[in-house]
C-alpha cells in the first residue's frame, strides 16, 4: 500500500483505468465467448436432429434391407463429418453398418421411440482423449410399410467448433491485453495533458514565501472545477497577505509603543544615577516611571483584550441596558475632561438595548474619550441612540478640524492615530478604536464612521443587532 501511495496520480490513475477497461473487455469477452458457444453445440443438436430424422425418412421409403445394403455410400456420408459417428442396426441384434472412425463408445442415452419427435432432452453428451466434445442421439426408425425397425446411433464430434472457440478465446484474450494497455496508455496521456494546470498551481506555489505573498494563482485558463479551486486559494492569499501584512505592523507599531516608555524610564534612570539625588528627586523620578509603567500596563491589557477577542466567541452575560440613564452617566463622568477644551455634552436618548454592560460602556467611553481627545474646543458632542426592528446604534457625534488627516479605511485598526505622526509621543496608544470594533464583533455589531461634510462633523455609529424585548 505504502509502495502505491507513491506513485503519481497519473500513473495511480491510468493504471486504475487499463484495471477497469481490463476487468470490463474481460466480462464483455467472457459473455461472447459463453454465447457463442452455447449457439455453437444449439447449432450441433439441431443439425444432428435433422439428420438423423432424416435418415428416420429414408428408412421408412425402404421397402428392404438389402436397398439399404446396396448403397451404403449414400448412409455413410450423411452426416458429412469424417469424425461423425453413424450405428445402423435391427433391434436387439448386431449392427449392420458401423461408421466410426475414432472407436468412440456411445454414453448410456435414452432410446427415441419411432412415434416420437427426437428432442433436445433426448441428446447426451461425451468427450474425446482430446477433450473434443461430443453429441450423441439414439432413435428407432420404421423400415418401410414392414414391422421391422432399426435402431439408429448418430453422433457430432465438434472438432471444427472446438478449434473455431480456441481460435476466439485467444482472440478475446489479446483484445483484452490490447485494451488494457491501450487505455492505460491513452489514459496517461490524457491525465498528463490535463493534470498541466495542477503542475503550474505546483509551480505557483512554490514562488510563494513570507516575502513574496503578492503570487496568485490567476488560471483563468484551467478546468471549471480549478478555477473555483484557484479562486479560493486566491481569497485565501490575499486574506494571508493582508493578515501577515497587519501582523508586520503590528509588531512594528507594538515595539513602537513600548520603546517610547522604556527609553524614557531609562533615561530618567540614567540622569538620576549619575549623581547622588535627594529624596524628592527620586520619588519624582520613580512616580515618572509608575506612570510609563502604568501606560505601558494599559497597552499589554489591551492587546490581551484584542487577542482574546480574536478567537470569535460570542460575548456572553448580555442584560438589557438602559441607554438614556448610561449615556447620561457617562457624559457626566467625562465632562471634566471635556471642560479642559471647553467642551459639552448633549445626550438624545430612548429606549433600551440587550449587551454585555461592561464592554458596552468600554465601547462607549472609547468613543467619547476619541471625541474629547480629536474634537474641535469650544464644540458640543452630541450622543444618541436609534432604535428599528432589525438594530439598536449608539453614536458619538463631535466637530473636527478639517484640516487633521483621518483615513476612515484605517481608523478602527491597532495603534493607529490620525493627530500626529508615530514619531510623536502622546496619550494615546492607538487601541481604542480597535477595542470598540473588537467589543461590536464580539456582539454581532458593526462599528463605523461617516462624515457630515457641511456640519464638519464625524460620527461614530455602534449597530448592535436588535432583539425582541418589550420596549418603553
Amino acid at each position: 500500500m505504502k509502495f502505491w501511495n507513491n506513485w503519481e496520480l497519473r500513473y495511480r490513475v491510468a493504471g486504475l483505468f487499463g484495471l477497469v477497461a481490463c476487468l470490463v473487455v474481460s466480462g464483455l469477452g467472457f459473455y461472447l465467448y459463453v454465447s457463442v458457444k452455447q449457439a455453437m453445440e444449439t447449432r450441433v443438436d439441431y443439425a444432428l436432429i435433422g439428420r438423423v430424422e432424416h435418415f428416420r425418412n429414408l428408412f421408412h421409403a425402404l421397402y428392404d434391407i438389402k436397398q439399404m445394403e446396396e448403397r451404403p455410400e449414400l448412409f455413410e456420408s450423411m452426416l458429412g463429418n469424417e469424425q461423425d459417428v453413424r450405428i445402423f442396426k435391427r433391434v436387439d441384434e448386431a449392427p449392420f453398418i458401423v461408421v466410426n472412425p475414432g472407436n468412440l463408445l456411445p454414453p448410456s442415452m435414452p432410446v427415441v421411440p419411432v412415434d416420437k419427435a427426437i428432442g433436445l432432452d433426448a441428446l447426451r453428451t461425451s468427450t474425446t482423449t482430446d477433450s473434443v466434445k461430443v453429441r450423441w442421439v439414439t432413435a428407432l426408425a420404421m423400415l418401410g410399410t414392414s414391422q421391422d425397425r432399426i435402431e439408429i446411433t448418430a453422433a457430432y464430434v465438434m472438432t471444427q467448433e472446438s478449434r473455431m472457440l480456441s481460435a476466439y478465446l485467444y482472440r478475446v484474450i489479446a483484445a483484452v491485453v490490447l485494451t488494457a494497455l491501450l487505455t492505460t496508455a491513452l489514459a496517461f496521456i490524457i491525465l498528463s495533458r490535463g493534470l498541466r494546470p495542477i503542475k503550474r498551481m505546483r509551480d505557483k506555489a512554490a514562488e510563494i514565501t513570507p516575502t513574496k505573498l503578492s503570487v496568485r494563482f490567476g488560471m483563468t485558463d484551467a478546468p471549471p472545477e480549478l478555477r473555483a479551486l484557484t479562486a479560493a486559494f486566491d481569497a485565501m492569499l490575499d486574506r494571508l497577505e493582508k493578515g501577515y501584512q497587519h501582523l508586520n505592523q503590528f509588531s512594528a507599531d507594538l515595539a513602537h509603543e513600548v520603546r517610547t516608555p522604556v527609553n524614557i524610564m531609562m533615561g530618567q534612570s540614567q540622569v538620576a544615577l549619575q549623581q547622588t539625588r535627594s529624596p524628592a528627586e527620586y520619588e519624582q523620578v520613580l512616580e515618572s516611571n509608575v506612570e510609563e509603567l502604568s501606560r505601558m500596563a494599559r497597552i499589554i491589557e489591551n492587546i490581551l483584550f484584542l487577542a482574546s477577542a480574536d478567537q470569535e466567541n460570542p460575548v456572553a452575560d448580555q442584560v438589557e441596558i438602559d441607554v438614556p440613564t448610561e449615556l447620561e452617566k457617562i457624559a457626566e463622568y467625562f465632562e471634566p475632561l471635556a471642560a479642559e477644551k471647553h467642551m459639552c455634552f448633549e445626550v438624545t436618548a430612548s429606549g433600551k438595548m440587550f449587551a454585555n454592560l461592561i464592554m458596552w460602556r468600554r465601547a462607549v467611553n472609547n468613543l467619547v474619550l476619541n471625541a474629547i481627545r480629536y474634537g474641535k474646543p469650544g464644540t458640543r458632542i452630541r450622543l444618541t441612540s436609534a432604535q428599528t426592528e432589525v438594530a439598536d446604534t449608539i453614536s458619538v457625534v463631535n466637530q473636527y478640524d478639517a484640516s487633521m488627516p483621518i483615513d476612515t479605511d484605517r481608523i478602527f485598526d491597532r495603534f493607529y492615530r490620525g493627530d500626529a505622526s508615530r514619531s510623536v509621543y502622546t496619550e494615546s496608544n492607538g487601541l481604542g478604536l480597535s477595542i470598540v470594533r473588537a467589543i461590536m464583533h464580539l456582539h454581532g455589531g458593526t462599528a463605523s464612521v461617516a462624515y457630515l461634510a457641511g456640519e464638519s462633523a464625524v460620527v461614530f455609529t455602534l449597530e448592535f443587532p436588535g432583539k425582541t424585548i418589550q420596549r418603553q
